[in-house]
């Protein structure tokens, strides 16, 4: 399924300095993993802290944001 990032999210990458591969690592093979009003919440620990992805689906994964927990 592809995977596509929002503007906010893809600043949020930036600032946070979290890369793409590990958004897409998180949301393919999640630690934890939950649903709430339509939107999934996916985290993971990625060795250097754990992060947290949020994204809804549709016909494809569309990141909203990203941060650290």
């Amino acid at each position: 399924m592809n995977i596509e990032f929002t503007n906010h999210a893809e600043e949020m990458l930036k600032e946070r300095k979290i890369a793409k591969d590990e958004v897409e690592m998180t949301i393919k093979s999640p630690d934890k993993l939950f649903k709430e009003e339509g939107k999934y919440y996916a985290s993971k620990n990625i060795g250097r802290g754990i992060i947290e992805a949020v994204y809804e689906r549709v016909n494809y994964i569309k990141v909203i944001t990203i941060y650290w927990l």
